[in-house]
């Protein structure tokens, strides 16, 4: 196995062309795993953790960019605004693990389970790809998934970050799991209010073979805020029929199969009490002026 260690960015997209074949690692959470299992061995691994390009978050052109090497650590300590990212970091593994483990790493591995991929499913996200040459191209969130473990990355691509347009409204991440720490998620929803667009997203992990929007719980929770004059009265209640509903429709948008981690039916239940803690936290969160910028 040959082993590349750029220094740039330029270099690496170089190399990746020269070997597309090559595994990128960065934090290596995943890919080390298969590899100790020897579930896979790559001819060539390029190590991306030391370019600078992937290293970095900020705005521009009036969207967010999260650069693929940003650590799960970091974004807790930098991007606390993002509550819904921050919530999602936070269940990731364990302090070792966040200090290594990268969204990138999320994207690349595709797994249903990651964390991060619900709230960048909600945020509505696009996958910003990179080639030889320095040209790009941006792939929305579910174009880019296209099943487990598989991506929409061609040849001598890689994951440059992620890109989405902040909303104004609160927002959280959860997840049902076996215990309540270092766990891989048995269900898990991202649930954010867009305050401006007057709509509500809604999205699942680890409950079909890609990340789900719950489209048809998003419209029914819209239009019951609208009816009770939430949108314009933050203390207008909503009916508790309205959050039965809610929980209902997310969890029918829910696709998942029994395996060791739960069974289908408990997978859905999960969605369903998760999607109805969600929007009453949101509402709670948005009578105490709490929200995303």
């Amino acid at each position: 196995m040959e082993v590349f260690l750029p220094r740039t960015l330029d270099e690496a997209l170089e190399l990746k062309a020269a070997h597309p074949e090559a595994l990128p690692i960065a934090g290596g959470t995943d890919v080390m795993v298969d590899l100790n299992f020897d579930r896979r061995r790559p001819e060539a691994i390029i190590d991306v953790s030391r370019l600078d390009e992937l290293l970095r978050w900020g705005r521009e052109d009036g969207a967010f960019f999260l650069g693929a090497g940003v650590t799960y650590s970091r974004i807790m300590l930098e991007l606390s605004q993002f509550v819904a990212l921050a919530q999602a970091s936070r269940t990731v593994g364990s302090p070792q693990i966040r200090n290594r483990g990268t969204v990138g790493g999320n994207l690349g591995t595709a797994s249903p389970a990651g964390d991060a991929l619900p709230v960048l499913a909600a945020y509505e996200a696009e996958i910003v790809l990179v080639r030889a040459g320095g040209a790009t191209r941006a792939v929305p969130w579910n174009e880019f998934h296209l099943g487990v473990k598989k991506t929409a990355l061609a040849p001598g691509e890689l994951i440059l970050g992620a890109r989405w347009k902040a909303i104004r409204g609160p927002g959280s991440f959860s997840k049902i799991g076996t215990r309540n720490a270092m766990v891989i998620s048995v269900a898990g929803l991202c649930l954010a209010v867009d305050e401006d667009g007057r709509s509500i997203r809604v999205a699942l992990g680890s409950v079909a073979p890609t990340i789900v929007r719950a489209h048809a719980a998003e419209a029914l929770a819209a239009r019951a805020m609208h009816d009770a004059g939430a949108w314009d009265d933050v203390d207008a209640p909503l009916p508790s029929e309205a959050f039965q509903e809610f929980g209902r429709l997310v969890a029918d948008a829910a696709r998942p199969i029994d395996d060791v981690r739960g069974s289908a039916a408990y997978r859905r239940h999960a969605c369903g009490v998760l999607a109805r803690r969600a929007l009453t936290w949101a509402l709670d969160d948005r009578r105490a002026g709490r929200g995303a910028p």
